[in-house]
């Protein structure tokens, strides 16, 4: 997601890519080793880049030797050149290991309690969830054992590409406030990025100072870490890989408002070895005593054979590997770290297909990697038409591919559900409409093709029509809160019977 057996590599052949020196300790590539062949993992990474999993996968390890980066693709369309260690890219969830590093220094400083009750650190008028008798704590927090889902359902953006920017503290202590834990606090692991962003709210407040300052102070300036941030300068934004949907659409950078601390960090390759070295103490740094503590098993978690820890994932009760992997709507990222070994492995993508493979797969020996299979044939197809020909010819071509059944394109929900949304992106709102009424009369008990409708009805002032697609879904859904959140809200307003 196991032997700790490690394959011993000779000197590398002339690499076709690039290596890179690592200033923090000796460099020596003839001791460079890896749990695979460094060709291997280049070939690997070379088809996948063939096979459009990814414009671009930057790939790093580091080991008492030193260290090794070399890539494949291109930073994007528009710059057609090379990552290196250096490119930027938004890690996602490998962020939550750098918030929960920061408790974890806070606790060894005594400003803080890792089972100290969230109530304590909550403003006065904001509830704290409790379960029979038991609250949610910080420990449960960074371990994803307080019951919170993924995301919280009060969530209204204005801008549907941006779901999160402009998510409030406020609205985050409102949803908090509101939560009802559904089992024992501790019981269980449920992934929730809105946990972290209450963690790194209350890390905030303890320290006084905003998130990525924070990050600064205790993480980044300590180990040198230059380009882990979430505020980049115009020179960094020259230096980052553009973002890809998993439809090798360019997105832009996505920003997180007050969840940012569940996943808005940007870093590289040499900044992330950077980080795994200090995490293997194969590099000085006060902050080891720190890491270490958030390498410790705390749980099993539900759902597979791994463990939490306070970010990380252990992947077997021995507590020697550990990874954390992240996602984007442009970006998949992986970090792990062999402690037994001393090998630590970064893989960074400018797209939306995960990664977690390739990088378990250099990490674990035995693992295999499951080759991308491009399957947007049909969307390419539909864009095209649409870009020559309008849409009345693109939903007439959809009608006759349908009906031929060529094997070669993949029909399901997402196909149109993307190009309604590069079309509403694009201010082509009736277009968007049309294509997601197609898509919900192919599938009518989607949920994505109801609110992708009804949000575009919203957003067009068809607030009945808005009403209908979030009543459907209410009723396949019942228990979503998000429905009963938006239902309300368009019960608030003048319904259009139009």
């Amino acid at each position: 997601m196991y032997s700790t057996d490690i394959f011993m590599i000779t000197k590398p052949k002339a690499l076709t890519l690039f290596i890179l020196p690592i200033v923090s300790f000796l460099v020596n590539i003839n001791a460079i080793k890896a749990q695979v062949p460094i060709d291997s993992i280049k070939k690997v990474i070379q088809n996948e880049v063939a096979g459009k999993r990814s414009k671009s996968i930057t790939v790093g390890i580091v080991n008492m030797g030193g260290k090794q980066v070399f890539a494949e693709g291109i930073k994007s369309d528009a710059d057609p050149s090379l990552p290196d260690g250096n490119t930027i890219y938004e890690i996602g969830s490998i962020t939550k290991v750098f918030t929960s590093l920061v408790l974890s220094k806070l606790s060894l400083r005594h400003e803080l309690n890792l089972n100290d009750p969230i109530s304590k650190y909550l403003p006065a008028d904001v509830k704290s969830p409790s379960k029979n008798g038991k609250e949610i704590s910080l420990l449960s927090l960074s371990t994803h054992r307080s019951g919170m889902p993924r995301f919280p359902y009060n969530v209204d953006p204005k801008n549907l590409d941006q779901t999160y920017q402009d998510y409030t503290v406020k609205e985050l202590y409102q949803y908090l406030s509101t939560f009802k834990p559904p089992y024992e606090i501790d019981s269980r692991w449920r992934y929730s990025n809105v946990g972290y962003g209450i963690l790194g709210n209350m890390l905030s407040v303890i320290e006084e100072k905003d998130f990525e300052t924070l990050i600064r102070d205790e993480i980044t300036i300590p180990l040198h870490l230059n380009n882990t941030l979430i505020t980049l300068s115009k020179k960094q934004k020259a230096n980052l890989a553009i973002g890809h949907a998993e439809t090798g659409t360019p997105v832009g950078l996505t920003e997180l408002g007050a969840i940012a601390p569940g996943g808005a960090l940007c870093s590289s390759v040499d900044d992330l070895l950077e980080f795994a070295a200090a995490n293997l103490a194969l590099k000085q740094t006060d902050l080891l005593p720190a890491m270490e503590l958030t390498h410790k098993l705390q749980a099993k978690k539900d759902g597979d054979n791994t463990y939490t820890t306070m970010g990380w994932t252990l992947v077997d009760s021995t507590g020697n590997v550990l990874f954390k992997d992240g996602g984007m709507p442009g970006y998949t990222t992986f970090i792990g770290i062999d402690k037994k070994n001393k090998i630590g492995v970064v893989v960074l993508s400018n797209s939306n297909n995960t990664v977690t493979d390739i990088g378990r797969y250099i990490l674990e020996p035995g693992r295999k990697i499951n080759p991308y299979q491009y399957s947007w044939s049909l969307l390419d197809t539909l864009r095209s038409t649409y870009k020559n020909k309008g849409i009345d010819a693109t939903l007439s071509l959809y009608g006759k591919l349908k009906v031929k059944k060529d094997s070669g394109l993949t029909f399901n929900e997402n196909q149109l559900n993307y190009l309604g949304n590069e079309l509403r992106t694009n201010k082509k709102i009736k277009e968007a409409i049309k294509i997601y009424q197609l898509n919900l009369k192919e599938y009518p008990n989607s949920l994505l093709a109801l609110e992708s409708l009804g949000e575009a009805y919203r957003r067009t002032g068809e607030l009945q029509n808005a009403k209908n697609c979030f009543e459907k879904a209410l009723s396949l859904e019942p228990q979503n809160e998000h429905w009963i959140f938006i239902l309300g809200k368009l019960d608030s307003k003048k319904i259009n019977k139009s």
